[in-house]
């Protein structure tokens, strides 16, 4: 029964993505087949792809030695993204779409060879000029993702400047290679023209859609601000994100998840899976949702976060998944009409007019396009610009009223606030913290938080939380943890014993947020069948991956992992105890029972020749770490470049045997615990 409801979940995802595949437009026209296809696809020539190869591998020689006498990485790597465009374009010709992309790509690594020559003879124009391309080299898999800066007029390198993070809508087949050449001639950047309040503007390659800015997506953000802080004087106190339609879904997505990074978000449009009755879905899966969709139910995260939500009253995008029918809606608009009144249901009135109003009592603002479709008038625009000058113009500032909201600890943090514990995972937890007297005192409230971080401490001499009295002696960081007794005071860091906490609660699909390492065994297997299927399901995630995120994984066989390896990465290890080592050293620590003839989870049994364990779990030998078995993400492949990922499993699967599936069946898939027990 579960397997076949299983199966009719993947069907309602492949089907509902489908209707988003094709509904969802970028907001500036992208070379190639974005926003779902515009006839059939252009297949590259023998010759084309030939002459692709020959360019890119020219320029990859010029890299290697280049590295080999120690040139400057980031020049180094503002030359190998071009190699790297052309040598994936090679590997998934699928996503050229046009023959103008493969025109493109000629014209690109041309420029990439002429990059390498400039910088073997010492030189490096590109860093000059108002626009320019770059590159980073990302730690969560070592791939090297191009990123776009546009300087201002009056750009002074000596001061301090803001930024703007611009999010970009669907773009189905922007590889490295389009994304390179629409900068290649003059153009606005971002959705619109926005007023010069001289700032820096950041494009991001985001790794083409990255399942809505998910994952890879969503380190794209944070690594690409990392990387234009290492070249340029950003403003720590002045960075503001902004995206539209897709765009405008991870930006949600990002500025609820982390309300004290930014200055300001101004979000357009944007959609995401919204599914508040949760029907058709087991348990384990709707924790997904709730941490990576249902957006607007993160909304208090905007009490501290100047949030501008924006689109057109005649937008006819889809607005949520599933799509509502036979209701009408508002298409992509609906996105901040359910946050604001998400707001209103907190306790927050919305004034001013209907299509410009203000949050009372939080920063937030709603503004609607009069007589436009998916996109932005004029007048918005101009009062989108207001508000990002105005908080441009003050900047961050820490505050001493906190109301912050989250349902996992891996999104847990707000300014001097971090929920370190929460009494059930994936269910609402809320603090409103409040300090006087320049940090002496400070009233808390919380609700569903059992361990709680507060930073900025110094002053700090009294606590009331919960109604309970504490005095305490002034810190940089004070941790309080609540047990049966109330609440006391406790060492900061990491409780000892196996506990859910920040980075490392699960789902699976945590694991892909950081660095990690693939595992591939190499000794003689208890059953083949079991190691050919993990073998696949490597190869599958590794094609996935590099196709649609745009950069292969860290791959090491097994005997070749060191404990350093352990330190650095969560480990996702395939095969059985017989063929991979460490399988078999972490077995007797994990909650599964792995014999040759038997997989036990609890009270369950299951034949070890037609099942194997799939999950994610405290690594034993490196605790701070995860380790995965026999798993990468657990999304179909319809939703890698789509407008989300519908994670299938939880924390554990026990997974059956000889499925060719997308995603494989299960015989059953759950989560474990706060103290990652089975739940009884």
């Amino acid at each position: 029964m579960l397997a076949a409801m299983m199966r009719n979940v993947l069907i309602v995802v492949a089907a509902v993505s489908a209707v988003v595949l094709v509904a969802q437009q970028p907001p500036v026209a992208a070379p190639g087949r974005a926003g779902g296809g515009r006839g059939p696809a252009v297949v590259a020539k023998p010759a084309e792809l030939a002459s692709i190869r020959d360019k890119a591998g020219q320029i990859e020689a010029a890299v290697k030695d280049l590295k080999a006498k120690k040139a400057d990485a980031a020049l180094v790597g503002d030359v190998e993204v071009f190699a790297k465009a052309g040598r994936f374009l090679v590997e998934y010709p699928e996503l050229f779409g046009t023959q103008a992309a493969i025109d493109h790509s000629m014209t690109v690594l041309d420029s990439g060879l002429e990059r390498a020559k400039q910088l073997q003879a010492g030189q490096s124009p590109w860093v000059a000029g108002s626009s320019r391309t770059y590159a980073y080299y990302s730690e969560m898999d070592g791939s090297v993702q191009p990123y776009h800066v546009t300087l201002p007029a009056n750009y002074d390198p000596a001061k301090p400047t803001r930024l703007y993070v611009w999010m970009h809508g669907r773009q189905n087949n922007t590889t490295e290679s389009e994304f390179i050449f629409s900068f290649m001639k003059p153009r606005p950047p971002g959705n619109a023209p926005v007023a010069d309040q001289g700032q820096i503007q950041v494009d991001l390659f985001g790794r083409i859609n990255s399942a809505g800015w998910h994952w890879g997506g969503e380190a794209d953000v944070f690594e690409t601000i990392a990387a234009v802080k290492k070249r340029f004087k950003i403003d720590d106190k002045r960075v503001m994100l902004r995206g539209f339609s897709m765009g405008g879904e991870g930006g949600w997505h990002i500025a609820l998840h982390y309300p004290d990074r930014f200055a300001a978000a101004e979000i357009g449009a944007g959609t995401w899976s919204r599914r508040p009755a949760m029907t058709g879905f087991e348990p384990y899966q709707q924790v997904a949702l709730r941490i990576w969709e249902n957006m607007e139910e993160w909304a208090l995260n905007a009490y501290n976060l100047p949030l501008a939500g924006h689109d057109g009253d005649n937008d006819t995008q889809t607005p949520s998944l599933p799509t509502p029918a036979p209701t009408p809606h508002r298409g992509q608009l609906e996105s901040s009409l359910r946050a604001r009144a998400q707001l209103e249901k907190e306790g927050f009135k919305s004034e001013g007019e209907p299509d410009f109003l203000k949050v009372m009592g939080t920063p937030a603002v709603f503004l609607i396009s009069q007589n436009t479709g998916h996109g932005t008038s004029p007048l918005v625009r101009q009062r989108l610009d207001a508000f990002l000058k105005e908080w441009g113009d003050k900047g961050q500032v820490s505050p001493d009223h906190i109301r912050f909201l989250t349902y996992t600890t891996r999104y847990n943090k707000d300014y001097w606030v971090s929920v370190e514990g929460m009494g059930k995972l994936y269910e609402r937890a809320d603090v409103e913290a409040e300090r006087s007297g320049g940090g002496s005192a400070y009233k808390i409230k919380t609700n569903n938080v059992t361990r709680l971080a507060l930073r900025e401490m110094a002053q700090a001499k009294s606590i009331s939380i919960d109604g309970q009295e504490l005095k305490v002696k002034g810190a940089a960081e004070i941790t309080l943890q609540k047990s049966a007794g109330g609440w006391k005071t406790d060492r900061p860091g990491t409780r000892p014993g196996l506990h859910k906490s920040h980075a490392l609660q699960g789902p699976i699909e945590d694991a892909f947020l950081d660095p990690f390492l693939l595992v591939r065994p190499t000794g003689t297997p208890w059953n083949d069948a079991v190691n050919q299927q993990s073998l696949k399901t490597l190869a599958r995630f590794d094609r996935l991956w590099g196709k649609y995120f745009r950069g292969h994984p860290f791959v090491k066989d097994d005997k070749d992992v060191t404990e350093a390896d352990f330190a650095k990465y969560h480990v996702v290890l395939f095969g059985d105890p017989g063929s991979n080592k460490w399988i078999a050293k972490m077995a007797p620590k994990l909650p599964v029972k792995w014999t040759k003839e038997t997989i036990t989870l609890g009270a369950q049994s299951f034949s070890a020749k037609d099942n194997y364990p799939a999950l994610i779990y405290p690594n034993p030998l490196h605790p701070s770490k995860y380790v995965v078995l026999n798993t990468g993400l657990t999304i179909i492949e319809r939703e890698y470049n789509g407008d989300y990922g519908m994670p299938l499993w939880g924390d554990y699967a026990i997974v059956k045997v000889g499925e060719t599936a997308d995603v494989p069946a299960v015989n059953v898939a759950g989560l474990f615990d706060e103290n990652w027990q089975l739940r009884k």
